[in-house]
């Protein structure tokens, strides 16, 4: 196997911590603050234009792998181009959410129309793919959650970068077992910028990576997640299994919230990792125990390619019975803060 790939893997992560560096640096005439509002957990202004350094690094560390063209890797490339436009512009001057989620709408459904007839393994057992008339629909659903999801999720020091290094990092793992280069080329790529970003990104940030980042990295996430499942790299539940510290996380506080009746395009901090900052813990600490989670999905995930499915099931399940643990620790830390009198850090 030739070294070019990893060496410019490395070159990505290098060119995006530079990228980070000069970014949050106060000359630097592209340079957006983010200004703390009610649903921040950062209290002074802090530049939010990281993402141009993580899609710099991901196009190095891309120079490193043979890619063929492809009309379907055009119409994904031009998906994710006006992704990142358009969050770009939303980070500068402001969109109204009805445009944005048009937007998420008509870009998810593009890339829809090639993966949703060939993602496979929805749940262990089943290797069915989606057919008939809802699979573009559907799939398109899926893409247009996990650009908004990586988004919600996107609140903490050195938080998304994290997960994006777990998260990519895995899928590139998974692709290499599977014998996929070209896939875990990919995924490596992102995974080496998101680190050389998080770097600059970890509690005390230098900088946010704003909704180009952000946007950009979920779109990611749902495409390989159904390009890994399509190519038989993985079936399609352990990706989601990777990336499920953000995707409970999200869906269910989504879920509560709508079953309140409280309007979900309001700002909040009602996520769990806002939760444990605001109960006191600082936002290293957070973040490290997220991290953690993240590991422990991550080598759950991978355990589970190949096992039997009786084993799969046990992994989900074990899985679930740590999230359900986890955020009955969460309310008991909430009832310790008050009860002590801690603010968040």
């Amino acid at each position: 196997m030739s070294l070019r790939p990893f060496v410019m893997d490395a070159a990505g992560a290098l060119v995006a911590w530079l990228g980070a560096r000069l970014l949050a640096h106060p000359r630097n005439p592209w340079r957006v603050l983010d200004i703390p509002n009610e649903r921040s957990l950062h209290a002074q202004p802090v530049p939010r234009t990281g993402g141009f350094a993580i899609l710099a690094g991901a196009m190095v560390a891309a120079i490193g792998e043979p890619f063929a063209f492809s009309p379907g890797l055009a119409v994904t490339g031009v998906a994710l181009f006006v992704i990142a436009l358009l969050s770009w512009y939303d980070d500068r001057r402001g969109l109204s959410p009805r445009l944005r989620l048009a937007v998420h709408a008509a870009a998810g459904l593009a890339v829809a129309m090639l993966l949703a007839p060939v993602a496979r393994g929805w749940l262990p057992g089943v290797d069915a793919g989606i057919a008939g008339p809802l699979a573009v629909p559907l799939v398109g659903v899926f893409l247009v959650w996990w650009i908004n999801l990586y988004n919600f999720m996107d609140g903490m020091d050195g938080f998304a970068g994290g997960m994006a290094v777990f998260g990519f990092g895995t899928l590139a793992l998974l692709g290499y077992r599977a014998g996929d280069p070209a896939f875990a080329g990919i995924a490596l790529g992102v995974a080496s910028a998101a680190f050389g970003f998080t770097v600059a990104n970890f509690p005390p940030a230098l900088l946010f990576m704003g909704d180009i980042g952000a946007t950009v990295l979920g779109f990611l996430v749902g495409i390989l997640i159904l390009a890994g499942s399509a190519r038989g790299d993985f079936p399609l539940w352990v990706g989601l299994v990777v990336f499920s510290p953000f995707l409970v996380d999200a869906t269910a506080t989504l879920l509560k919230r709508a079953a309140r009746g409280e309007r979900l395009t309001t700002a909040h901090r009602e996520h769990y990792y806002q939760r444990l900052v605001r109960a006191g813990l600082s936002h290293r600490q957070t973040v490290l125990g997220e991290y953690a989670l993240m590991a422990v999905c991550s080598l759950g995930a991978y355990g589970a390619v190949g096992a039997s499915v009786a084993a799969q099931w046990a992994i989900i399940a074990a899985l679930a019975g740590l999230y359900g643990a986890l955020a009955v620790l969460v309310r008991r830390w909430e009832g310790h803060g008050q009860a002590s009198g801690k603010t968040a850090r």
